[in-house]
């Protein structure tokens, strides 16, 4: 199962949530994937959601509770106050793709800011 993760903030647009993956799938490669993800609040969000639609890919939420068990590579005291985890999107990528996924691309930021991008597979180690 290969998995994108994202986390955004509520300005984010369609085009902040595309250059993301654009820019995590150069460094995770461009297989196929499965599933979008995020945090349970923001997967209601219409940016979110119509990008899960124009990919035709179920747009999952995932439970902070979930996501706090998780130890990732990028550590953001921001979001671990507010999500308890270090990074929003490489969590919830992992939750997602499965208890022996890795991740193939950490956490990456779009070009204005307002997303970030992180791939977990359960075929592959991360290089």
């Amino acid at each position: 199962m290969r998995v994108v993760g994202f986390g955004f903030r509520s300005g984010a647009t369609l085009a902040s949530l595309q250059n993301a993956l654009e820019r995590a799938l150069s460094v995770g490669g461009a297989a196929p994937l499965d599933a979008l993800a995020t945090e349970s609040a923001k997967s209601r969000a219409p940016v979110f959601r119509e990008l899960a639609q124009l990919m035709a890919l179920p747009g999952l939420g995932i439970s902070t509770t979930d996501m706090g068990q998780m130890m990732t590579p990028t550590q953001s005291q921001r979001i671990i106050d507010r999500f308890g985890t270090g990074s929003l999107c490489e969590a919830a990528a992992l939750v997602a793709a499965g208890p022996k996924a890795q991740l193939v691309a950490v956490r990456v930021v779009s070009g204005d800011g307002m997303a970030t991008a992180a791939i977990a597979d359960t075929g592959k180690v991360e290089t």
